[in-house]
């Protein structure tokens, strides 16, 4: 029996991405590794816990772990039958009640299993280990016992979450509750220094400095939450260090540390690609979308659950492309396909647009394209919908306004006009608008001029928590905050209104709508070329010039740009050249998935407290290609903006839970 951590050295040096590490980790290490020794049963049962089996499932498939010898998988908790002919592995929490359950399963005369393999996810305390020793009947039993050290949800190839989802409530709270922060932090720095533990990369810890306050002003645990998790991290590090075997001694990658309140309007405002308007839109359920197909032998339309992941090619192509982009690349696949098939022609017909029925006929008319044209249908049918949803909503002209706000090219009077005019827009849609306006004007609705704007838009007092709870994620509600917070900012003195983001003349406008970029895009380019700023930005272990070069261009953030008109400059057109390549068109994206990996730089690992975004996930798939650094995205969750606004009026609503509070 060993208390050790599995090595991920064992598995090949090839370059693989954040995901696909994970997956070889508990694919190769663990469960392959129950294989050899002295254990003598083929088939194995895997016993997990609530949140190990959510590990697993975001980063293997069933056939991936039938394939490595389970035959068999059970949850810690259920009543589960004796298999003594069987070894088991236990993948678990180092939690006291899961060690009573474990110890209860192989204890005595008749254990559920002939062997246990041990394996935990973080690091177990030191008198756990002791209690297991203690069992002299439970010792001769245990094949294995390690700690695998991962403990967070591979949600993307490059990006992962700690599952903290009441991370925004514990730490952002109206009421703060200094023990419940601080015990959310710990959980979220013992997840984080997890990923490094799984990757073998010691980071540069930088981290959100606290706003400068004066000397009256006292702070707070909120202030200080990305201080505060940076130290439990660099603590957490700081033990690999003495633990893990060839846990490197230097540093070889950059970890930063942010919160939500540095970019509020990244989870309100409407991403126009296609992965984020699948979500935003359609009501799925994670990754789950559920359409009907054809009956069998021509009954009543049947509902099929399908999932929208990385094994589906198309989605793959398709996911970070502005909504426009790929009705126009799905139309075109499904005409170069028409021409190519004399029979799909028939079913054609000589109408112009394919309807579902067409497709359904298709599929029968070619059977051995069935998969082919089904991913396809599927993917007409969803960008169909999503359209639609955007005809009927309006969501073009809100979307123009929503930007035009956050660039300073709208101001109060033109929200007013709007919700003066559009009588038909959602609840939902409203609320988000005012959620913009009062990030970027948190004085227009303080008091009676709150009151009068939630009046026109016909909300209810309920929806203006959300916007008053604002000023809890630090919306500048005084000028000395304003000029101090890094995503208030000031640009054109000129301008008589207030712009939240500079625009970035470097990069041409090609689509309507795809102005917004989220503020962690500026930041993980200033941190790659050495100019973020080490006051706003310190760095826990302080690199040396050699490092960072010995460039003395540090540049604020809040650097206003030279004045110019984005108006004369801004091409308003729903459509694009087919040749652009703006480096995360779906083109673009096939293209580079491919690339070189071990042509890349070190990795830069970015954390958001309190949820990250869709429209952030995709700037670190864009970045990657641009920098040629693999940038992973790391979250306490990720939200969709009907979630946020939930989680968001939660913050002073303190006898509600998750579960009572609908948009």
């Amino acid at each position: 029996m060993s208390l050790s951590d599995s090595d991920s050295s064992s598995y090949g040096g090839d370059y693989k991405n954040f995901k696909q590490i994970s997956r070889d980790r508990l694919l190769l290490e663990m469960l392959r590794s129950a294989k050899t020794g002295d254990s003598k049963s083929t088939w194995k049962v895997l016993i997990m816990d609530k949140l190990t089996v959510k590990i697993m499932s975001y980063s293997c498939k069933m056939a991936d772990i039938t394939e490595e010898g389970v035959s068999l998988v059970e949850d810690l908790y259920k009543r589960r039958q004796p298999l003594p002919s069987m070894d088991a592995i236990y993948f678990i929490q180092p939690t006291k009640d899961n060690v009573i359950v474990f110890l209860s399963d192989m204890a005595g005369r008749s254990p559920l299993y002939r062997k246990a393999f041990v394996f935990f996810s973080s690091p177990i305390p030191r008198d756990l280990v002791t209690q297991i020793k203690r069992d002299g009947t439970v010792l001769p039993r245990i094949g294995a016992l390690r700690e695998m050290n991962l403990e967070y949800f591979a949600i993307d190839s490059q990006g992962f979450i700690t599952n903290n989802e009441r991370a925004l409530e514990e730490l952002f709270g109206d009421e703060e509750d200094t023990r419940k922060g601080v015990a959310c932090l710990n959980v979220m720095a013992t997840r984080i220094a997890t990923v490094f533990a799984s990757l073998r990369e010691f980071p540069f810890v930088r981290y959100r400095a606290a706003k400068s306050l004066d000397a009256t002003t006292m702070t707070t645990l909120r202030d200080l939450i990305p201080t505060k998790l940076a130290a439990g991290v660099w603590d957490c590090l700081t033990k690999y260090k003495k633990t893990i075997p060839n846990f490197p001694e230097t540093e070889t990658c950059e970890l930063l540390i942010l919160d939500r309140s540095v970019d509020q309007i990244a989870p309100i405002i409407h991403e126009w690609t296609y992965d984020a308007m699948c979500r935003d839109l359609l009501n799925m359920e994670g990754n789950k979308y559920v359409h009907e197909v054809p009956g069998k032998t021509g009954g009543p339309p049947e509902k099929k659950e399908v999932l929208l992941e990385d094994h589906d090619p198309i989605w793959l192509e398709l996911r970070h492309a502005h909504i426009a982009d790929a009705s126009e690349r799905l139309h075109e696949k499904m005409t170069n396909f028409v021409s190519k098939n004399k029979a799909a022609q028939i079913q054609h017909g000589p109408r112009g647009e394919l309807s579902t029925r067409d497709l359904q006929k298709m599929v029968q008319a070619l059977p051995q394209y069935s998969e082919q044209i089904d991913k396809l249908s599927l993917h007409v049918e969803i960008a169909g919908k999503i359209n639609k949803i955007i005809r009927e909503h309006g969501l073009r002209e809100l979307g123009q306004l929503e930007q035009d706000l956050v660039f300073g090219d709208a101001g109060m009077k033109d929200v007013i006009k709007y919700l003066s005019t559009k009588d038909d827009t959602t609840r939902e849609n409203k609320l988000r608008l005012l959620m913009i306006l009062a990030a970027i004007y948190p004085e227009k609705i303080e008091g009676e001029k709150g009151e009068n704007l939630m009046k026109l838009a016909k909300l209810q007092p309920d929806d203006m928590n959300a916007v008053n709870n604002l000023r809890l994620l630090g919306a500048a509600s005084d000028a000395k905050k304003s000029s101090m917070s890094p995503f208030s900012l000031k640009f054109d003195m000129h301008k008589k209104k207030r712009a939240f983001r500079k625009e970035r003349p470097s990069e041409e406008e090609q689509w309507q709508l795809s102005r917004f970029y989220p503020i962690i895009e500026e930041l993980i380019e200033k941190l790659s070329k050495r100019e973020l700023s080490k006051e706003d930005y310190p760095c826990l272990n302080d690199p040396s010039p050699t490092f960072h070069g010995t460039s003395n261009n540090v540049a604020s953030i809040h650097q206003p740009p030279a004045a110019h008109s984005m108006r004369s400059r801004r091409t308003p057109t729903w459509a694009r050249p087919r040749a652009s390549d703006d480096g995360y068109s779906s083109d673009s994206v096939l293209r580079h998935a491919s690339s070189d990996f071990k042509k890349m730089g070190q990795r830069i690992f970015v954390f958001i407290v309190g949820g990250a975004t869709r429209s952030e996930l995709r700037v670190c798939h864009k970045l990657t290609t641009k920098l040629k650094r693999e940038i992973i995205l790391g979250s306490t969750s990720i939200d969709d903006p009907p979630q946020f606004l939930t989680k968001l009026k939660l913050l002073t609503a303190h006898e509600l839970t998750l579960d009572d509070l609908q948009i």
